[in-house]
């Protein structure tokens, strides 16, 4: 685990990183130095100067923000990989800069190597930053990013797990962390599932000897008001079912549980910085597998909604186990707001890339607070539609619902959305699709090769900015 330390000095320190304005003028000993490079200060620049200690300059373009220093930390620690202790120089720095200078940092050294027998050496590792600065408030601002990336440390680790030790079983020991911080904990098990009458969830999971399990988090807070609710898709391992998926990549689709792990990341989070806010996260856990009790095609599921299923496409499972949860969420929890993530469909990978998460809603206020919580963050979402064409797409002749149009080449996010809208109710609801920004497969200018954490500080700060004042509940 990454070690922190905030203070006027780090003589230990193998490097500094000094972050630079564009424009901003330089101690005389550095500006030759940045003259010679060509360093300006513009974002994405950097400059290593070896005499009289080892010093990087990192660029933070004209108006530099919460973003700017982000990236400047995390262009830190790419550009000195053989660096185990980096100091950064904050002095200076608004409290919240120098936190997200550190936060980028942080991010951008995460590395997994628990299931390694020696370290991989030309990977790097960082193991210790120390944060320069003397200014009032800047472990405050700290307390608050280091929570996040706590939060997102989590998510990443339960992602890179591979799925013979991450069934639905060691999805759960893994949130011990969030028992210690005040979180409750409560797991549904087969029976308690088949008693509460989860039966889209149970269908999914029944083909894997690692049988389906609903868990739901739950963060107190200090203030009277409804919790809102996260809704994670956390299917550990997904083969298709019986409509089974090409072996081309199917080993990525261990990561098919990232929503659930960014739901229970965030709740971390706002246990570790003491959020006043309620808030729950109910993860659907499966295991999509073949087997003697697998669904099939053409069956109908009563969901714990009490509304009926058809199956269309045993593939397209995590719409099935989504729509038992945020039935539950509603009609157990009364949230005043639920936001879902799942890694749901390779339409919106299609539509929007691996650039933003889509986003659909049936309350555009919602929507305008988590855009914002997500560009704040730099983990930007766009807005797609639900269509009329849409809801009639999961019409069935033989059931209230089909869970899938069988024309799988149709917009199928959209299609999704349509269909996960049915078991919201009245609530205020936001489904994030986070498929192709769950993972990187090389490294970017805010994270290592592999998986991003994405949604966790999105929601952080989203429930910071929206859900914590109790004259807005």
């Amino acid at each position: 685990m990454l070690k922190f330390r905030i203070g006027a000095q780090a003589p230990k320190a193998q490097a500094l990183a000094i972050p630079v304005a564009a424009g901003a003028v330089l101690p005389s000993d550095l500006r030759a130095a940045a003259e010679i490079a060509g360093f300006t200060g513009k974002s994405g620049e950097a400059c290593e100067v070896l005499s009289p200690v080892h010093v990087l300059l990192v660029g933070l373009g004209e108006a530099p923000s919460e973003g700017a220093y982000r990236a400047a930390g995390a262009l830190a620690v790419a550009r000195l990989p053989a660096v185990k202790r980096l100091a950064l120089d904050a002095r200076g720095l608004l409290p919240s800069h120098a936190a997200h200078f550190a936060l980028g940092a942080a991010l951008r050294g995460w590395r997994y190597e628990d299931l390694r027998t020696q370290p991989d050496e030309d990977a790097g590792r960082l193991a210790a930053l120390d944060l320069l600065s003397e200014t009032p408030g800047v472990e405050a601002a700290w307390h608050v990013a280091e929570a996040a990336w706590h939060g997102a440390t989590l998510a990443r680790e339960l992602v890179v797990e591979p799925s013979n030790t991450l069934t639905p079983d060691g999805f759960i020991e893994r949130l011990a962390p969030l028992e210690k911080a005040g979180v409750n904990i409560t797991v549904l098990k087969r029976r308690d599932l088949e008693r509460e009458g989860l039966g889209a969830l149970l269908a999914v999971g029944m083909g894997s000897e690692h049988r389906p399990r609903l868990v739901i988090l739950r963060w107190p807070g200090s203030i009277e008001t409804p919790p809102v609710v996260l809704v994670g898709k956390g299917i550990t391992f997904d083969t298709g079912g019986i409509s089974v998926k090409p072996a081309d990549k199917m080993w990525e689709m261990r990561a098919d549980m990232a929503g659930a792990a960014a739901a229970a990341g965030a709740v971390y989070a706002a246990a570790l910085r003491g959020s006043p806010a309620p808030v729950i996260a109910v993860l659907a856990l499966a295991e999509n597998a073949l087997g003697a009790e697998s669904y099939r095609p053409s069956d109908v599921l009563r969901s714990f909604s009490g509304k009926t299923i058809e199956v269309v496409d045993t593939d397209a499972e995590g719409r099935l186990v989504l729509a038992d949860a945020l039935s539950y969420a509603v009609r157990r929890h009364h949230p005043q707001a639920i936001i879902d993530l799942a890694t749901l469909t390779g339409s919106i990978v299609t539509a929007l890339g691996h650039h933003m998460a889509g986003m659909f809603t049936n309350d555009p206020a919602l929507a305008a607070h988590v855009a914002a919580a997500g560009e704040a963050v730099g983990e930007r979402v766009w807005r797609m539609p639900i269509g009329e064409s849409h809801r009639e797409a999961v019409n069935s002749d033989i059931a209230d619902l089909r869970h899938c149009s069988p024309e799988r080449m149709q917009p199928d996010a959209c299609i999704a959305a349509a269909f996960l809208r049915e078991f919201v109710e009245d609530v205020p609801w936001v489904h994030l699709d986070i498929a192709a920004m769950d993972s990187i497969e090389t490294a970017d200018d805010m994270h290592a090769q592999g998986p991003t954490g994405f949604g966790v500080r999105l929601l952080d700060r989203l429930i910071a900015t929206r859900f914590e004042d109790p004259h807005r509940a």
